[in-house]
């Protein structure tokens, strides 16, 4: 059996050597079980400030890094008052530990100033545009990984993880409904509200029921479930594999030769581009029973004649024009969410700052995937 030995109090004294030196020595051990103590007594020291300070440490019998670093701080303060201190009876051992210490001192502190200057502005878009471009070709790889791994599922359908996609399913379809169909109803009701108080002083206000049915079906119920989706679903994804990132429970998958697109990746972006058509269909609904709603408690326009003109104003195009976006919105936002989780690194401000960027991405993106197919469907006549 072992016995840990006694610790020795720190003992320190000032003699005077000479008219104009004073030597302080000192002595016992000098490590983290009797820092407190030695502390106390270096408070209590007066040292003159008119004669050069020795410090002697040949007597110290123990000494570690808190020791060695008090003794630094120490002489660091007293050159800092006025004095002159030099250290003696250093081995060379501790001298090694003292030279450490000392390239160890933190810089003092000074507040970054970045002016505003043309060149660090070019710069700073240079790094935004390469870095874009870093993750145009990160989406590109993760969408290519995907065709091939849907072309072996094609060939092999026993690969394909169903479970794994039904429970995303479950969580970015069937949980979602509730919060898109509120947030729907509401919007198609403010639609109907504001174009039924203007069109109402031009004696044009069943033409309300044409612009809330038009609207919904074919821009604001896809755009506005894609972005609820973004922000709840995405974040989730990102966060998801950025969690497993950091528990490197993705390097262990590769460990075992599984590969990542096919256990982590497609059940996510299929069970994605399925929950989001179906989402935006329950929109669409939620949004014209608003709309009917408000119509008829706003400008006295029963349901029976909401029907009717809504019939005579929307068709099957209309209707399809919406769900037909659903999909490709959704391998957007499930591309980014991935590639931003996959790139966490070992921290939790990583987690957060790329969970963050994978929500600000995914909207960026499904805006202008929409104002792209807004085009498209022009140019076609639909």
């Amino acid at each position: 059996m072992a016995f840990l030995e006694k610790n020795i109090a720190p003992e320190l004294g000032l003699v005077a050597d000479g008219a104009d030196h004073q030597l302080l020595a000192l002595s016992g051990d000098w490590t983290v079980s009797t820092i407190g103590d030695a502390e106390k007594e270096l408070a209590e020291l007066e040292i003159g400030k008119d004669r050069l300070t020795c410090i002697d440490v040949s007597k110290i019998e123990h000494l570690d890094t808190s020791g060695a670093w008090l003794i630094h701080k120490t002489r660091g303060q007293l050159e800092f008052g006025g004095r002159r201190v030099a250290l003696a009876g250093v081995s060379p051992v501790r001298q090694t530990l003292f030279d450490e210490i000392e390239k160890h001192h933190p810089p003092r502190w000074k507040p970054e100033r970045n002016p505003f200057t043309i060149i660090g502005f070019l710069e700073t878009t240079g790094r935004q545009v390469v870095d874009a471009g870093k993750d145009g070709l990160a989406m590109l790889h993760i969408l290519g990984s995907l065709g091939m791994v849907l072309a072996t599922v094609i060939k092999y359908p026993k690969r394909l993880r169903s479970i794994s996609i039904a429970v995303q399913f479950d969580r970015s379809c069937i949980g979602a409904v509730p919060i898109v169909a509120l947030m729907s109803f509401l919007i198609g009701g403010i639609i109907s509200q504001q174009g039924g108080f203007y069109l109402k002083q031009f004696g044009a206000d069943i033409y309300v029921v044409d612009l809330a049915g038009i609207l919904v079906l074919r821009e604001i119920g896809v755009i506005l479930t894609a972005i609820m989706v973004a922000g709840r679903s995405g974040s989730a994804f990102t966060a998801e594999l950025g969690a497993m990132r950091m528990q490197e429970e993705v390097d262990a998958l590769h460990v075992i030769g599984l590969s990542v697109t096919e256990v982590l990746v497609l059940p996510r972006i299929l069970a994605l581009m399925i929950a989001l058509p179906i989402l935006t269909f329950f929109a669409d609904m939620a949004a014209l029973f608003g709309s009917g709603l408000i119509v008829w408690i706003y400008l006295d326009i029963p349901p029976a004649a909401f029907l009717t003109q809504l019939q005579a104003a929307i068709t099957l195009e209309t209707l399809t024009v919406g769900l037909v976006k659903a999909p490709f919105m959704a391998l957007i936002i499930g591309l980014i969410a991935c590639v931003e989780g996959l790139k966490v690194e070992g921290s939790s401000e990583s987690l957060g700052r790329h969970t963050t960027m994978s929500v600000v991405k995914a909207i960026f993106l499904v805006i202008v995937v929409d104002g792209i197919f807004a085009v498209f469907f022009a140019a076609i006549g639909v």
